[in-house]
């Protein structure tokens, strides 16, 4: 067996995998306490709410999948908020702006995350809410270890948050100073939340009456209030200038989460499930059948034949992502996923990189293609002191320095065989002002709309932005079988395929395929402000062979070669049954030294 960084982890019980350790035995806690994978799943998202403040937060994001033992189909929990009903085109362009800005009040959308956690509890799960949240509340109030890269986060907008987000300073520059790297840090506006929300909730009778009455708290009580006021007050943005939101208590009022049927493609004796084309997922299926016509399995993995067509596939399937994706748009998924126009697509697939943008037309309708930004181009919704934009993970920047956002990521099988995939993003310390009273800032997920009329994704007022966060399960032999995800962006369905392809068509435990050498496109239109568009562009860990990067160089890749072990954040959870027991599996990723999977 070939050396990983750590085991593929086996067990009977249960696993866990995520993006940072605490998280992932909260988890596993949960399990041990007698919770299915539905409760581990919600107190393992609320604990990285308060672990990973620069990754995610209260106020972002969460799309998740959940599938229960024995079904044939998962189910889509939206918590992909939408965009405020004052929120249009018009506005914006009043105020000068041809681009939404990517930090401050006005790219706020809905906080979604909460309202999807809770429902994934309430119709899904077992435990009272008092229980999922006891973790966060603890490492809030009692305080965590920071992770290494919150202080980074936190000094690269120190000078921001002393001169103009101080709600910000107030919590993350204890004593005037940013926390050092394994300092005990504590959130105790969001503690004295929680512990208001669960309090106020256990005043009524049974669980599920519980639940509601937590989120009423949050939508249509003192959480929403406190949104609403605080987004009325002008704040700084990356336009160098102060902006009021556009995000009011009523948008959060008439907001729920849905519960949704997957979008799905079979591809040998493995059926694949994604969020629906509201998000970026349909594009894993895109690729993954754009590249079933190639025999994978007979390639190096780390060869350059395998990595130039799975790279020349993304450029394909990414073009129709921004072409054709958008919750406002009629998409017409069949037609993306026929067999003869996807045969036709990858006929397009030549020895050579192609350098152009090619989405393609559906049943003889032409593409509506947004405006291609190239990387060098300059936008007037930036304003003075361009940023450099980090491309492997969700940029989000204010003025006064660049700063790298991501994304969480939890997997959960338990010993009845529940599956869940979760993506949790959003609502970054470094993006969005901490509305006072609660502890946290508003996702920004609306710099995802177009400010261009017609489009797939032009901003309406309450659609959802065609977010990047996008989880995966996958059924083998008709079975629940693995769920899987990443942080990363625009990212994350390029190296959720780089995991599957290794495991299915190269015989890699999960350990193995989150370890093996990776890397991704960016030709294509940047899901973040500022829109950025980068020609041919290929970056690729130079843990590949060099024999490997000179040949894709000469095929006319644009290699910018990255250091060993920075290009994906991959964990995963998989089970089978093995001699009349269920076997669970798990790994997670090495890189950035936080993410671990707990399997027993």
């Amino acid at each position: 067996m070939s050396f990983t960084t750590r085991p593929e982890l086996r067990g009977t019980f249960g696993a866990v995998a995520s993006t940072h350790w605490i998280a992932s035995s909260v988890g596993m806690r949960i399990l041990e306490q007698g919770g299915n994978a539905f409760d581990a799943a919600v107190a393992t998202g609320f604990a990285l709410q308060v672990l990973e403040p620069h990754l995610n937060g209260p106020g972002g994001d969460v799309p998740i999948m959940a599938c229960r033992a024995g079904a044939t189909t998962p189910d889509v929990i939206c918590g992909q908020g939408s965009a405020p009903a004052a929120a249009t085109i018009e506005r914006f362009r009043a105020l000068g702006l041809d681009l939404i800005p990517g930090t401050g009040h006005l790219p706020a959308c809905v906080p979604g995350a909460f309202g999807a956690w809770l429902t994934l509890l309430r119709d899904y799960g077992t435990m009272r809410l008092a229980d999922v949240l006891e973790p966060a509340m603890f490492y809030a109030g009692g305080g965590h270890p920071l992770v290494w890269r919150v202080p980074l986060a936190i000094q690269s907008v120190k000078t921001l948050f002393e001169q103009h987000w101080r709600s910000s300073a107030a919590i993350y520059l204890p004593g005037g100073e940013v926390p050092v790297t394994g300092a005990l840090f504590r959130n105790r506006p969001l503690a004295t939340l929680y512990a208001a929300i669960s309090t106020d909730a256990a005043r009524i009778a049974g669980r599920e009456a519980q639940i509601e009455r937590a989120l009423d708290y949050w939508y249509r009580g003192p959480v929403a209030d406190a949104i609403g006021r605080f987004a009325s007050i002008a704040a700084m943005d990356v336009t160098g200038r102060p902006h009021r939101g556009f995000i009011t208590a009523d948008d959060l009022a008439r907001w729920k989460p849905s519960i949704e049927a997957p979008v799905s493609t079979d591809l040998g004796n493995h059926r694949v499930f994604k969020c629906g084309p509201w998000s970026q997922g349909p594009v894993l299926l895109q690729i993954l059948q754009l590249l079933a016509g190639f025999d994978l399995g007979a390639m190096d993995p780390l060869g350059p034949d395998f990595v130039h067509l799975v790279v020349e596939a993304t450029k394909l399937a990414m073009a129709d992502r921004d072409c054709w994706y958008g919750d406002a748009a009629d998409v017409p998924m069949d037609g993306l996923l026929a067999p003869a126009r996807v045969a036709a697509r990858r006929a397009l697939i030549g020895d050579m990189a192609s350098q152009e943008y090619r989405p393609g037309a559906v049943n003889g309708v032409a593409p509506r293609v947004p405006p291609l930004l190239e990387s060098d181009a300059t936008a007037s919704g930036r304003g003075a002191g361009e940023p450099t934009v980090d491309r492997a993970g969700e940029a989000t920047i204010g003025p006064g320095g660049a700063q790298r956002g991501d994304t969480c990521h939890v997997d959960v099988i338990d010993r009845w065989g529940n599956l869940v995939a979760a993506t949790p993003s959003g609502g970054w310390l470094q993006s969005s002002p901490v509305v006072p009273e609660l502890g946290f800032g508003l996702t920004t997920r609306g710099q995802m709309f177009w400010l261009t009329e017609g489009l797939a994704s032009s901003l309406k007022p309450g659609t959802r932005p065609r977010t990047t966060l996008t989880p995966t399960i996958a059924l083998r032999d008709g079975a629940p079988y693995l769920a899987f995800g990443t942080p990363g962006g625009d990212q994350q369905d390029q190296w959720s395929a780089l995991l599957f392809l290794h495991h299915v068509h190269h015989g890699m435990n999960l350990q193995q395929a989150i370890d093996a050498p990776a890397f991704h496109t960016d030709h294509l239109q940047s899901s973040f402000w500022p829109r950025q568009f980068r020609r041919g562009s290929v970056t690729i860990e130079n843990r590949f062979p060099r024999a490997t990067l000179d040949a894709l160089a000469r095929r006319g890749h644009r290699l910018t070669e990255a250091e060993p072990w920075t290009e994906g954040r991959l964990s995963a959870c998989a089970t089978e049954i093995d001699q009349g027991v269920r076997i669970v599996k798990a790994a997670a990723n090495p890189r950035n030294m936080q993410g671990y999977a707990v399997a027993r």
